[in-house]
């Protein structure tokens, strides 16, 4: 879904194509994103902690949403979300999904045996992708992610979750072209 990130749709696009998606749905949202969920959010005031805004939080709900509406368009009673079993994200996509297709069956492989048997973490994705030759935009020295969209940018991950660190020192956030940067050394 496009709901403001600054990322090539086409190249996502190709890149489910190659590694077997039938079909593929890139929608942009970034209207229904600002009208439906960012406007009624700052209305409220809705700040974690009175300082963090929430822009990954509700932009959960606004794809779930535009998952359910491709679902019942193409008369699936399946959807999968990529979000980990131990965050709130699934919890997010989850209830928009509950709630528009009472009856839908969600596929969350974080939650699989299978999955998390096999993949224990970031570094197994990474080896498993290699073999695939499937590209990552991110590494095993660099895991961090960044999830942006039109109302803010978060980052996770690697030392941005070791309480030890402190983060004035370990990041270094700033703007190269149009594309975030993070930690230092990766806007040279």
């Amino acid at each position: 879904a496009n709901i403001g990130q600054d990322e090539d749709m086409e190249a996502a696009r190709s890149k489910a194509l190659s590694l077997g998606a039938e079909k593929v749905y890139i929608e942009d949202i970034r209207e229904e994103f600002v009208t439906d969920f960012i406007f009624p959010a700052i209305q409220a005031n809705v700040l974690y902690e009175d300082r963090y805004q929430l822009g990954t939080a509700i932009a959960r709900p606004c794809i779930a949403k535009k998952h359910i509406e491709i679902a019942m368009k193409e008369k699936a009673n399946y959807v999968s979300h990529g979000a980990t079993g131990k965050g709130n994200d699934q919890v997010r996509f989850e209830l928009t999904y509950y709630s528009l297709f009472p009856d839908v069956q969600v596929i969350a492989p974080w939650r699989m045996p299978e999955f998390f048997t096999r993949f224990q973490g970031r570094k197994d994705l990474f080896a498993y992708a290699k073999t695939k030759d499937i590209p990552l935009p991110v590494t095993i020295d660099k895991p961090w992610s960044m999830d942006a969209n039109l109302m803010h940018v978060s980052y996770e991950s690697g030392v941005l979750e070791d309480p030890a660190v402190n983060p004035n020192s370990a990041i270094e956030i700033c703007r190269h072209q149009s594309s975030s940067c993070l930690l230092e050394g990766c806007c040279t």
